[in-house]
């Protein structure tokens, strides 16, 4: 191998160059190896001997030395560079490196370049774990967001559905804040007796609460088709969640309405719930208010009868809500209420039923500040 000469400066610099912590390496104008230091040969398992006095190209593939070559360019041309790259080892490994070089020029004119080797495996082997981790989580994502998609659709067949029985027009609304939620309705015929029109509410949104709500349809079915009187009603299901689901945790309110066949009498029931409304078009809406407390969080929470009785006429409409409709905020903080619903009510009973849904809709998303917070369940019904 041809002896390579040492210049003067390096001789003055090497007691510095051995003892930092990076690996090092120096090259003449030939880009022949006149120097390491031992943390480099450390890097890259070579000895001295067989660094010394090689070209740097030797140590790599044919597409690696014309990488190099072109940040050598750039290095020349800008005095100095730095960038991410391999450093070759002994064993034919690639160990990664940030590699920072800079030129000299000693007073004969000759240039050498002073390179430094940072061990950056270390973090290299953390952004793969990073990366695959990040590939299982965008994995579980996609199962979790078909997975909900999927209960979304099993929920939606849970909404009230627009139905017409008899003399009575229905017609229902059901969104979730999320994907899934806490909310759901029920238009159920009972034969040819009853039509019975309900309102749930669960606390809290999400999956929890769908699931929780599932329970209730269930159990509120079964209640239904034994044609359960609606205190009997209220007294199982929230027996039900206080021995099922862990009591407190989740609790409910609901508002139900029973309709003869004949359609001139009503029997509604609530629990904890906003109060029904029936609307005669032109006047103010009577409210149905709750006599049983919310459900799901207290033993005795249906004491006597909850039910009351009212008289219908053609033309009156019943409304049924989820707070989602009442506990919405303006811009200055003000809540809409009962109140500010039951004036809703009045302005749209005016309008052809079929308008009615949607312009109550309206008027309450004018009135919110922002995006809706909460799930909206809304079952209204026209005697015709």
């Amino acid at each position: 191998m041809e002896e390579v000469e040492r210049p003067e400066w390096l001789g003055q610099m090497e007691a510095i160059l051995e003892t930092l912590n990076e690996g090092v390496m120096v090259v003449d104008d030939c880009q022949r190896v006149i120097f390491t230091n031992p943390i480099f040969r450390e890097m890259s398992g070579f000895p001295e001997d067989m660094l010394t006095g090689q070209t740097v190209s030797d140590f790599y593939t044919v597409p690696e030395a014309r990488v190099l070559n072109q940040h050598r360019e750039r290095g020349l041309r800008d005095g100095h560079n730095r960038f991410e790259f391999v450093l070759p080892k002994k064993d034919g490994g690639r160990l990664p490196v940030i590699i920072s070089a800079r030129g000299l020029e000693d007073p004969e004119g000759r240039i050498f370049a002073v390179i430094t080797f940072t061990d950056i495996s270390e973090q290299k082997s953390a952004e793969l774990k990073l990366r695959e981790a990040n590939a299982k989580l965008e994995d579980r994502q996609k199962q979790i967001e078909e997975e909900l998609t999927l209960a979304a659709h099993v929920q939606q067949t849970l909404a009230p559905q627009s139905i017409v029985w008899g003399a009575v027009r229905v017609d229902a609304y059901y969104h979730p804040v999320r994907r899934i939620g806490g909310d759901f309705g029920l238009v159920a015929p009972q034969d040819d007796d009853y039509l019975n029109l309900l309102v749930f509410d669960v606390s809290g949104h999400g999956i929890g609460a769908a699931l929780v709500a599932n329970r209730l349809y269930t159990a509120t079915m079964a209640q239904l088709a034994a044609n359960a009187p609606f205190r009997d009603m209220f007294r199982h299901l929230n027996r039900f969640v206080l021995q099922n689901l862990g009591g407190s945790v989740f609790f409910f309110t609901a508002a139900a309405a029973r309709i003869d066949r004949d359609a001139r009498r009503l029997v509604f029931a609530g629990a904890g719930h906003p109060p029904g409304m029936i609307v005669t078009p032109g006047q103010q809406p009577r409210l149905l208010e709750s006599r049983a407390m919310v459900l799901g969080a207290l033993p005795e929470a249906v004491g006597g009868d909850p039910a009351v009785e009212a008289i219908l006429e053609p033309g009156d409409r019943i409304v049924l809500y989820t707070d989602g409709i009442t506990d919405v905020f303006d811009s200055r903080g003000e809540m809409l209420g009962v109140p500010g619903v039951q004036k809703f009510v009045r302005e749209t009973a005016t309008l052809p039923f079929g308008e009615m849904k949607h312009a109550l809709l309206d008027r309450v998303a004018a009135w919110r500040d922002g995006p809706p917070s909460d799930d909206v369940s809304i079952v209204l019904a026209e005697v015709q």
